[in-house]
């Protein structure tokens, strides 16, 4: 009963600093909890809070549940906070990153300077959600100066059995978008925390691949994307996909690509927490100037397993056959094993996101595709009330085609790092980090034409990031 009181007394607390800030003493009046028969009543519409004043993530009764379907291009999430309100959010922020090693050696130093926007609208039956960076960076590197923009948006639509959903991931960045910014803040658009609607984690084999670090400056990348599920019972549904991403160069000596996606699944639902899915996808890669062209066939059985507010999980494996327009040696077509994995889980003081992929890709604009490994992983943790710890983890592992006998090349690239972070105000974030780069590459890789290395070896590149990020109270729209 105590907790309880203290519950409301403390809801009731939120919701008084909200209607102050607002000035919208009448609206805020009926959303303040009421009592009815002894007991809170819910209130009528959900109020803005940003995530550094009350943390949702581990309370189920504060989340949405997660209802993307197991074969779709989402992996699975712990649910989303859920604004009834439309508003939009404008901020700013800086970072700079301090760095040594790689292939160029010595110190460089690159200040990024954005404008950040979150926008989050909802309908009767949709729901737009849209998170957006853009800005310069100054560096003493070979890239000099240059703008950078990164663009996020789900548009929603949901009837009695249908939904509908397009997405879009857009980049312009100087670097791979494989652990841009290490943790400075940057390498995500938005105003950040739960008032950035919660962006689609689309699963990376609809992304075009970008691992190998070695490629060669700025790049354009986007995935569109169309995902349509119809429930054909209480349990059963069937989800179809299209897709089209592309990745392209500023500068000579890389490899453009695009890639063409469909797939179909049917997903069944065992209990209301555990899943089952069988899945076929065809990938159709194209490198320009290149005579290459790369037909992938995939088909998966899947598990799934959700609990709001605690787990999201997905599995994936089967068999994948690759075809290829110009023969590999003597080779037109080979089979291969694909896998794939993720895990969304969430504890009282934080939380861990980890993604595996195994199969055919791109090739990362080094090669005219590729058999890949990529792992990404994050872990967050509230250390004390206002500091929190954050940890990341990236693996890509890009191995080319060959001739039986022959030797392929081999690009192996890592990162991982650890920051800190800290709330100033209610409505600024301070970050500091530590991330490694480490790129280690066979004999063979020296052969592709990158000019980035006489011999095979390890290239390893410290960086020290701070970052700054501000943004002003959510604007309602209705």
């Amino acid at each position: 009963m105590k907790l309880r009181i203290r519950s409301v007394l403390r809801s009731a607390a939120v919701v008084g600093m909200i209607c102050s800030s607002y000035a919208a003493h009448e609206v805020c009046a009926q959303d303040q909890p009421q009592e009815e028969n002894g007991k809170p009543r819910p209130a009528a519409h959900a109020p803005l809070i940003d995530p550094n004043e009350q943390d949702t993530t581990t309370d189920p009764n504060a989340l949405t549940p997660d209802n993307s379907p197991l074969t779709g291009i989402q992996t699975p999430g712990v649910g989303n906070v859920e604004f009834r309100h439309s508003y939009w959010v404008p901020g700013v922020q800086v970072a700079n990153t301090v760095q040594n090693g790689g292939s160029g050696g010595g110190w460089s130093d690159t200040t990024y300077l954005a404008g950040n926007l979150s926008l989050s609208e909802a309908w009767a039956h949709s729901r737009l959600g849209l998170n957006y960076a853009g800005g310069g960076y100054f560096s003493n590197q070979n890239e000099g100066n240059g703008t950078y923009q990164q663009l996020g948006f789900v548009q929603a639509f949901n009837w009695q059995r249908w939904q509908l959903q397009f997405f879009d991931d857009f980049a312009y960045l100087p670097t791979s978008q494989f652990g841009f910014g290490g943790l400075s803040g940057i390498g995500a658009p938005g105003v950040g925390g739960s008032l950035s609607p919660a962006p689609p984690l689309i699963n990376g084999v609809y992304l075009p691949n970008q691992t190998v670090l070695l490629a060669n400056g700025p790049r354009y990348s986007n995935s569109f994307a169309v995902q349509a599920n119809f429930a054909v019972s209480p349990r059963g549904s069937i989800t179809l996909i299209g897709s089209y991403g592309l990745l392209r160069f500023t500068n000579p000596g890389n490899i453009d690509n695009d890639d063409e996606i469909g797939s179909i699944g049917y997903n069944y639902a065992l209990t209301k927490k555990d899943s089952l899915g069988v899945l076929y996808r065809f990938t159709a890669y194209h490198f320009t100037g290149q005579p290459q062209a790369i037909g992938d066939h995939t088909f998966n059985v899947a598990y799934g397993r959700k609990v709001t507010g605690r787990l999201g999980l997905s599995l994936f494996a089967g068999p994948e056959i690759t075809t290829f327009r110009v023969p590999v040696g003597t080779k037109t077509q080979q089979t291969n094993l694909s896998l794939g994995a993720s895990l969304n889980y969430a504890f009282e003081w934080g939380g861990v996101t980890l993604a595996y992929n195994h199969g055919t890709n791109g090739g990362s604009g080094i090669l005219t595709g590729a058999t890949g490994d990529n792992v990404n992983a994050n872990a967050t943790r509230r250390i004390t009330r206002v500091w929190s710890a954050r940890a990341n983890l990236g693996y890509g592992r890009e191995h080319a085609f060959a001739a039986v006998g022959a030797a392929a090349a081999s690009f192996n690239n890592y990162y991982f790092g650890v920051g800190l972070d800290r709330p100033v105000g209610r409505n600024a974030l301070l970050s500091f980090g530590y991330t490694a780069y480490i790129v280690n590459t066979n004999q063979a890789a020296c052969g592709v034409g990158i000019g980035l290395c006489t011999a095979g070896g390890t290239t390893t590149q410290h960086q020290l990031a701070v970052g700054f990020q501000w943004h002003t109270r959510p604007f309602v729209l209705r």
